[in-house]
């Protein structure tokens, strides 16, 4: 009996277990059917559905608006937006200038319009204005287009418009800087250099450590003396042969001539180089004393109270003196030693040992 009971437990087992494992639902106690919310089951077609008609409804919610700037999608539609701005008071302004037949005007004509000096802002001030980042580039069109309305604005005024030149005005002043006056100021800063009575002038010239002090004279040319030529003894009929004056003028420096205190040729030279290249060499007696440097930057300090005197006694050579860059003090300074090398630049050599 025991082994017929044990071959029919041994047959039933696997049959029970089947059973179990393949039950569709796992059992859950009715204590904890009272916490569950019953929620239907949802396909996954049915969810794609409901996913696309919420984004149809967003997007039927977002109202797409014209953009109010032609140059919204250029990402700088600020600049762009003033800077047409500026382009059509430009071509409005030059056609009631050519109503009014103010333009085209001859080279005469514009040489004598009344200057009205102008200080724009800043390319960081710009920046601001603009909201973008104002370049090199951006910044030269703006000025370009706002000098072209300065120069506008002085025809209307020269022409006494008044209505324009106060369009005009309002225009530029929103791109004035605010330290105009501060500007302008220090323009008047600089004194002219004027002769005295005795048709004498005054000059300082600074280059590195050294500085001069300049005086220039015109040499006075003597009086031509009547003598008898050989064509009056003769009686023959004079020819008429330009004559070149030759005049001897004199360079001292320190109380001392050139040749003297300036051995070396280059500084001479250097000193002269103002006279030959405005072609007055020979004209004026000079007199400096130079003070601090060595001969290069004395030499140089004279060159640049010479040029100023040569300005100052005939300003049409203003523009070649301005072009040679003799006007301009050279801002060009000694470098300093550093410490651990040798000089300024040069290094001690390296040693293995």
């Amino acid at each position: 009996m025991l082994s017929i009971l044990r071959r029919q437990v041994c047959l039933t087992r696997p049959t029970f277990l089947r059973t179990y494992a393949t039950t569709a639902r796992p059992f859950v106690p009715p204590a904890q059917l009272d916490q569950v919310n019953a929620r239907p089951p949802r396909s996954r077609r049915r969810r794609r559905e409901n996913e696309d008609q919420e984004e149809d409804q967003e997007e039927e919610e977002i109202i797409k608006t014209k953009p109010e700037s032609r140059s919204f999608y250029t990402g700088r539609a600020s600049y762009h937006d003033n800077l047409i701005q500026l382009q059509n008071a430009l071509s409005r302004t030059r056609g009631a200038l050519k109503t009014l037949q103010l333009l085209p005007l001859p080279p005469f004509a514009r040489a004598s319009l009344k200057p009205i000096p102008k200080v724009w802002k800043t390319p960081d001030e710009m920046s601001e204005q603009f909201n973008v980042k104002m370049t090199t580039g951006r910044y030269r069109r703006v000025l370009t287009l706002l000098s072209e309305l300065h120069e506008y604005h002085r025809i209307a005024v020269t022409a006494k418009h008044i209505q324009l030149a106060r369009t005009l005005n309002g225009i530029l002043e929103m791109f004035e800087s605010g330290i105009r006056s501060a500007a302008l100021a220090l323009q008047k800063r600089k004194k002219v250099v004027e002769l005295d009575r005795y048709d004498r002038s005054y000059t300082v010239g600074r280059r590195k450590t050294s500085s001069a002090r300049v005086w220039m004279i015109p040499v006075k040319v003597p009086p031509q003396t009547s003598r008898k030529s050989a064509e009056d003894l003769l009686g023959l009929p004079e020819e008429d042969v330009p004559q070149t004056p030759v005049t001897t003028s004199t360079i001292l420096v320190n109380n001392l001539p050139i040749g003297e205190y300036f051995p070396q040729p280059a500084d001479r030279e250097r000193i002269v180089r103002p006279l030959k290249i405005a072609g007055v060499l020979g004209k004026y007696n000079i007199f400096t004393i130079a003070r601090g440097g060595g001969t290069t930057g004395q030499s140089g300090a004279i060159a640049h109270g010479i040029a100023k005197g040569i300005f100052a006694h005939e300003p049409d050579v203003g523009a070649v003196l301005r072009r040679a860059k003799l006007l301009r003090r050279d801002p060009r300074m000694v470098e300093r030693k550093k410490t651990g090398l040798a000089k300024a630049r040069k290094r001690y050599a390296w040693v293995r040992r």
